[in-house]
């Protein structure tokens, strides 16, 4: 068998897990497949400047796995398809930089590339493919929005923060008698609100699938004031709103009001209590990967080896159940997986009398 030259990169934004990832990649194919590894440093900016590129093998990924972040960098821009370019005189315009990128590829004697990333991404990778270039995606997000996955890794790591968080804010709301506000990550997407309010205790849970309505939001904590309860905890999801207000991503972005903020800000007003705000932001995607996304995280490494192997280009590594499985990027791209209103989660949150946008019919 003749040995395979494979690049790694990594794209978008970090989460913990990436470099088990590019571990179990490195030591599988090294030791199974006697593949050669080199590492794209900045996703795909590297085959735009292949001066960004790193020797991978053994002594590379030694002592990495329970290191957040990712060895090779990332980058959430970059797109050479779409690249930006700033001029002379200073004028930026975009061009298509992917012809280039081509030709390093070439240039580096690649034989496949395994790109690690989000929808981006996984975008970015099937364009390339459809040109070519020989392409094996591993999904990673900690939102777990991708649909083709059951799950992603970073996802438990940013849960698992977001759970301490709110054990750390039940005592200090507790003393004071205080409604603490958390406001987590998650995109569009309600995943990690919804699992940390649940496994944190919290008493008001809201996520974007479920608009709420502020006349009922604040009746459910006067009631709880009511019953003798002198504190609330409310998780708030970066993409929550109340019913009938927009809110998208880009929307977002031109207010300095983040959906955390402006609950809290409507609790003081309401109710003329004490309120406290804490938005966790990037501490989610943070530090030591938890145990079950070093676990996923090395097993979709160790399938996106064999896919090289095998020569099976234009597919995603996925989980399914309890299985790692691979699906076709194309089939997995522009999916995106929300929590559904009427789904176990959101019944089980309301089964424990958790507010969820919507007034509890018990």
């Amino acid at each position: 068998m003749s040995q395979l030259r494979v690049a790694i990169t990594t794209g978008g934004g970090d989460a913990p897990g990436l470099n088990a990832v590019i571990r179990a990649a490195v030591k599988t194919g090294m030791s199974r497949f006697n593949m050669e590894f080199i590492g794209i440093e900045d996703g795909f900016e590297g085959l735009i400047n292949t001066r960004r590129i790193i020797k991978l093998n053994r002594d590379a990924v030694r002592g990495i796995l329970p290191k957040g972040g990712t060895i090779l960098g990332s980058t959430n821009r970059g797109n050479p398809f779409d690249y930006d370019i700033k001029s002379v005189d200073g004028e930026e315009h975009t061009s298509d930089l992917s012809d280039r990128c081509m030709e390093n590829f070439e240039s580096l004697e690649l034989d496949a590339l395994i790109a690690i990333g989000g929808d981006g991404t996984m975008h970015i990778a099937q364009r390339f493919f459809e040109k070519g270039l020989p392409v094996v995606g591993v999904p990673k997000t900690i939102d777990n929005d991708l649909l083709a996955t059951d799950v992603t890794f970073g996802f438990n790591t940013a849960v698992t923060v977001a759970t301490e968080a709110i054990d750390r804010l039940h005592s200090t709301a507790e003393s004071h008698q205080r409604t603490m506000v958390l406001e987590v990550m998650g995109r569009d997407a309600g995943w990690i609100a919804l699992e940390a309010g649940i496994a944190g205790g919290a008493d008001l849970i809201l996520i974007p699938e479920i608009a709420y309505d502020r006349k009922d939001a604040m009746r459910f904590i006067k009631r709880r004031y009511a019953r003798g309860s002198n504190f609330s905890i409310a998780v708030v999801a970066e993409a929550a709103r109340e019913a009938n207000q927009q809110n998208t991503e880009t929307q977002r972005r031109r207010t300095s009001d983040t959906p955390g903020t402006w609950f809290a800000e409507m609790v003081r007003q309401d109710l003329d209590v004490e309120v406290r705000l804490t938005i966790l932001g990037h501490l989610q995607r943070g530090g030591s990967p938890t145990c079950i996304d070093r676990m996923l995280g090395t097993r979709f490494g160790v399938h996106a080896a064999e896919l090289v192997a095998e020569k099976a280009f234009g597919r995603m590594v996925a989980l399914n159940g309890t299985q790692i499985v691979d699906v076709p990027i194309q089939d997995a791209i522009g999916k995106q997986k929300f929590v559904k209103p009427d789904g176990q989660l959101v019944r089980t949150a309301e089964s424990l009398g958790i507010y969820c946008g919507r007034p509890l019919q018990w």
